[in-house]
């Protein structure tokens, strides 16, 4: 039964109307994500849970408007997993629209605001070029996990990264052994060790197939 829904799960884009389970998905999977925890927490769980949702729903929403590449996993007509994908033909980091900072103000507070804007700020200093995507999130529902879904979603985000002719490759910063073994065994390369916060990870990269 599991082969069978295995074979029957494809990737494509997500819809508006996916957009809430997507959310959900990816704020069950970055609950406990030490980036998250040091820039949101601030002493109160159901504060942090607050803007965890908020900062993940105003990041989807703004990936959305910007046609950013949202993917979703997909057995039968059930969302289990998630990728979303931001190029830099996108301002990111200092660069971010007023817009989005306000709504992430809103939601987050200003120090969290400062702090994502610093992430992106030190992943694309770090990136071979700006020509470059980077993997924003990639999750599978909880109850998901374990089954071999990880590894199909990201071949799905590399055959998309081998369409695009005029990227380089895409980022993702991992700070989970396990998570940098799984991207490693993707062709993806380490390229820099890098500390965002107070939290030690590494930037890997894969290059896409036109530029090997």
């Amino acid at each position: 039964m599991e082969d069978q829904a295995m074979e029957e799960c494809r990737a494509v884009y997500l819809t508006a109307e996916d957009l809430r389970i997507a959310a959900s998905i990816l704020y069950n999977a970055y609950h406990d994500d030490p980036f998250f925890i040091e820039t949101l927490f601030s002493g109160d769980q159901a504060q942090y849970e607050q803007k965890l949702r908020g900062a993940i729903r105003e990041e989807l929403n703004e990936l959305w408007q910007q046609e950013q590449a949202l993917i979703g996993m997909f057995v039968g007509d059930r969302l289990i997993g998630v990728a979303c994908i931001v190029t830099q033909q996108v301002p990111l980091g200092e660069a971010r629209f007023w817009h989005w900072r306000l709504k992430m103000l809103l939601s987050t507070g200003w120090y969290s605001t400062q702090a994502l804007i610093n992430k992106e700020n030190q992943i694309i200093e770090s990136l071979p070029s700006g020509q470059c995507g980077i993997l924003q999130f990639i999750a599978i529902s909880n109850v998901e996990q374990g089954k071999g879904y990880g590894s199909k979603l990201i071949d799905a985000v590399l055959s998309w990264c081998d369409e695009q002719l005029h990227l380089d490759g895409i980022g993702v910063f991992a700070n989970h052994t396990a998570h940098i073994e799984l991207f490693s065994r993707h062709n993806f390369e380490t390229i820099e060790q890098l500390t965002i916060g107070q939290v030690n990870g590494e930037l890997l990269f894969y290059r896409g197939v036109s530029n090997e």
